[in-house]
């Protein structure tokens, strides 16, 4: 069975909260790479998404239709 993707939202707020934790401070070193590795996965995976919804969001004001508007994650 495939793992349930998260959705933009969700990976945006683990995102918010991983830069929160690391900026508070008090992270041990060994957790705070880990937690930097993890955040730039979801600023990633986030960056991905976005540029999808625009290239999207293109195509529609260009072909001036809306039959083409598909969000694909």
């Amino acid at each position: 069975m495939k793992k349930e993707e998260m959705s933009f939202e969700e990976k945006l707020k683990k995102l918010e909260n991983i830069v929160k934790e690391l900026e508070n401070g008090g992270v041990p070193l060994n957790d705070a790479i880990a937690k930097f590795n993890e955040a730039m996965l979801l600023a990633n995976d986030c960056n991905k998404i976005l540029e999808n919804a625009s290239e999207t969001i293109n195509k529609v004001v260009k072909n001036d239709t809306l039959e083409e508007f598909k969000v694909e994650e």
